[in-house]
């Protein structure tokens, strides 16, 4: 490990927005933000652009960061400690480990800006929007609570939106070309590090949001999207 991925970790150990792989964390989030505002997480952070450009456009909500590298995690901690925001944390731990964090209802959204698409349609599983995943976040999420996808991948915005149709959710906004949009927020505003890089090539940015239902998504269709997987998308 180089000198300076050394001196990021021994510093985020003494940083108070920040918490590494925690134990009995459901339900005490708010003590941790201090306040009783809704929380937002930003699954697969990175740098935590998204999580600290949401916390500058609303100050009465919190934002909580989410990724396994602590490297990158740094970078947005740093910047929030700079810029006073109380209202933007950091967790350190895996995705797949997420609903061991949160209690019931405690989270109101979800964010999740450019991750790995995990383009081998053999890998399908380990992608963010799979049924899997939303199963977890289901555990924690409030019952119709939204869950916004922003990826340069025209893969994995296809793979969202077969999700979406197959498991009958409640589609609130899709764009396969969000800059292209007349009117944008200024939460869809936000870029990220690696929205910068555009690694897909694709030119175009794609924009998707849903809500899950309080009932955890059938097993049964997950066969049916695997089948769709294999016919749809090539090695």
């Amino acid at each position: 490990m180089g000198q300076k991925k050394l001196i990021r970790f021994a510093e985020l150990e003494t940083f108070s927005n920040v918490l590494q792989y925690p134990e009995h964390t459901k339900g005490t989030w708010h003590s941790f933000f201090k306040n009783q505002h809704p929380i937002t997480l930003e699954l697969a952070c990175g740098k935590g652009e998204y999580a600290v450009g949401l916390g500058r456009l609303y100050p009465q909500r919190n934002f909580l960061g989410v990724d396994l590298k602590g490297n990158r995690i740094w970078v947005g901690a740093k910047t929030a400690i700079k810029e006073n925001l109380t209202n933007v944390g950091f967790l350190r731990t895996q995705i797949d480990r997420i609903a061991e964090y949160f209690a019931k209802d405690e989270v109101s959204e979800i964010w999740i800006t450019f991750p790995d698409p995990q383009l081998r349609s053999s890998k399908h599983k380990k992608r963010l929007t799979h049924p899997k995943f939303l199963r977890l976040y289901q555990q924690f999420l409030h019952a119709g609570g939204k869950v916004h996808l922003k990826t340069d991948s025209p893969v994995l915005y296809n793979f969202t939106k077969q999700v979406i149709a197959l498991y009958d959710l409640q589609l609130h906004a899709d764009t396969d070309d969000l800059y292209k949009q007349q009117q944008i927020s200024d939460e869809l505003k936000i870029k990220t590090h690696y929205e910068g890089l555009d690694i897909a090539q694709s030119s175009r940015i794609h924009y998707l949001c849903f809500s899950l239902p309080a009932q955890p998504l059938s097993s049964e269709k997950d066969e049916a999207l695997k089948q769709w997987v294999h016919e749809t998308e090539k090695e």
